[in-house]
């Protein structure tokens, strides 16, 4: 599902040049849901921003649900994003003069796909998220819980093989983390996806099959979610 081979990345800030990443190795084949951890500038945002063809990279190989993205163009990039990868951002990023209904469809609409089939499909992911009820009711009237679900929605429109996820508990309070983790998960194992969530809260690993730990640019352990999360020793160095 997603490969990275020796993957590089780096920013120019005025005279300096900042080495965001320094050769990731990343492969995950399964579906499920993973974590990617790290401080604050360790690179993990710059790596889900890669895998979601938002960016790319300096040096290395990116693949994400079986297609090398890095060598796309800019056409065939706008084409992937809209059919194979999700992307779910922290601030939700819907738009406030749509209802919950409305920014599910979007997508769709802009892809011109039949009005009739992409409201029956966003009714259906706000069914199984739980927000149906909410459908008629713009952004500025939902909780932050709902606003993230009706997020999720709209990054599940076309079916993606890959979920992506930058820090999508940032803006939740603990309750509302927890459950949305526990969605994630959920929605990985019914839909056969791969969701790969970028997050600094421990408690999330719980949740996920593996966790990728980031800093400096480089992934420096793999663990279980259960060993991350402190509840199991580890098994052995990875």
């Amino acid at each position: 599902m997603i490969r990275c081979i020796n993957v590089h990345k780096q920013y120019r800030l005025g005279d300096a040049v900042v080495p965001a990443l320094r050769g990731v190795d990343l492969t995950i084949d399964d579906p499920g849901f993973y974590a990617v951890m790290g401080s604050s500038g360790s690179g993990k945002s710059t790596l889900l921003h890669l895998l979601a063809a938002l960016d790319t990279p300096d040096e290395g190989e990116v693949h994400v649900a079986g297609v090398r993205i890095d060598t796309m163009n800019e056409r065939e990039l706008t084409r992937f994003r809209s059919r194979e990868v999700g992307v779910v951002f922290q601030q939700f990023n819907l738009l406030p003069t749509m209802t919950a209904m409305e920014n599910v469809e979007l997508p769709g609409l802009l892809a011109r796909r039949p009005a009739k089939e992409t409201r029956e499909r966003a009714g259906s992911l706000l069914e199984a998220l739980g927000v149906a009820h909410r459908a008629g009711h713009r952004p500025d009237a939902l909780s932050g819980g709902e606003q993230q679900r009706v997020a999720i929605a709209r990054s599940l429109l076309f079916s993606p093989r890959v979920l992506l996820a930058d820090e999508p508990t940032g803006a939740l309070d603990s309750a509302n983390s927890r459950t949305l983790w526990a969605l994630l998960a959920q929605i990985a194992a019914e839909r056969e996806m791969s969701i790969v969530m970028v997050t600094h809260e421990p408690e999330a690993a719980s949740h996920c099959a593996r966790v990728y730990t980031l800093s400096d640019g480089r992934i420096v352990g793999v663990r279980s979610g259960e060993e991350a999360h402190g509840r199991v020793e580890p098994s052995g160095a990875q």
